[in-house]
């Protein structure tokens, strides 16, 4: 079973918007130096949807290769329309991944209906485990406890992620489904409640930059330390708000790495590099939490 703290990784790119697979293979490498159970790779954070269709290739193949099997690895397989999701699908179960993780499509707001075909096409065609990824904020639809408890009937379906921010969610899920599929955090600033109402797993926008203490946060909670965990949540926090709510979510992970000196360059038009004022505020959170 998938658990505990995966980092959702940036993808790495050259001053001229190229990807650098070099340092997208470091990083990882320090992921798992860092004690990280496992990576989600063409994420939101990720950038897939600035992505090719073949950087979304080579970017799941070098993280399986790379990992060698020390880490788990999650691919995001989200597309559009269900022919195209089906095929990174197919893609991610090829090359050995151990899950893949769906939005529902994002453009055409699916009725409920669509949504259940979508995702039981995409089982009946694969056979790996499929996490489905709730954020309405992004997609334009949200799925609601009901509607992931319809989900979990799908054979291949065995996790969510879900970001609505909703903590009753949780305990919802877990009584309509009768604890049969497992929840993941997709937000920041509320995971130490998530793994308290019984999230057993994070899809971390932080643990880009601080993957021990991410990890660690899990663990903390998963033996019953319960004040330890609650310091450190707190001691993090402001990082966590500013990723969950701050303006420039990408942009900051990207400048935070760059400053505890891992590379990773710029994100990809159109999102455009923080200015000054955003720059010096990001550099005081981690100044304050004792990462720089």
């Amino acid at each position: 079973m998938l658990k505990g703290s995966f980092v959702v990784m940036v993808t790495p790119m050259l001053e001229n918007q190229e990807l650098d697979i070099e340092s997208f293979k470091n990083n990882l490498d320090w992921y798992i130096e860092e004690g990280a159970p496992g990576v989600c790779v063409c994420g939101g954070t990720g950038e897939f949807a600035s992505l090719s269709k073949e950087e979304r290739l080579l970017l799941a193949e070098t993280a399986v290769t790379q990992a060698k099997g020390r880490i788990k690895c999650i691919v995001g397989t989200a597309a559009e329309t269900t022919r195209e999701a089906i095929f990174y699908t197919k893609h991610a179960e090829e090359i050995g991944a151990d899950a893949v993780m769906i939005i529902n499509p994002y453009y055409c707001r699916p009725t409920e209906d669509e949504i259940f075909e979508h995702y039981k096409a995409i089982s009946d065609a694969t056979n790996i485990p499929i996490m489905v990824y709730n954020n309405p904020a992004h997609s334009g639809v949200d799925l609601k406890p009901e509607m992931i408890a319809r989900l979990s009937t799908i054979q291949n379906v065995k996790y969510v992620k879900d970001a609505s921010g909703d903590l009753r969610r949780i305990s919802d899920i877990k009584r309509l489904t009768n604890g049969s599929i497992n929840i993941f955090c997709g937000g920041e600033d509320l995971i130490y409640e998530n793994y308290l109402l019984g999230a057993v797993g994070w899809i971390s926008v932080c643990a880009n930059i601080i993957p021990k203490q991410a990890q660690e946060l899990f663990t903390l909670v998963q033996d019953n330390n319960l004040d330890e965990a609650k310091t450190l949540f707190l001691k993090l926090f402001p990082l966590l708000d500013l990723l969950e709510n701050g303006p420039k979510a990408i942009q900051s992970v990207k400048v935070s790495m760059e400053l505890i000196g891992r590379k990773v360059g710029p994100a990809r038009l159109p999102h455009l590099p923080l200015n000054e004022t955003e720059t010096d505020a990001l550099k005081k959170v981690l100044m304050n939490v004792g990462i720089i």
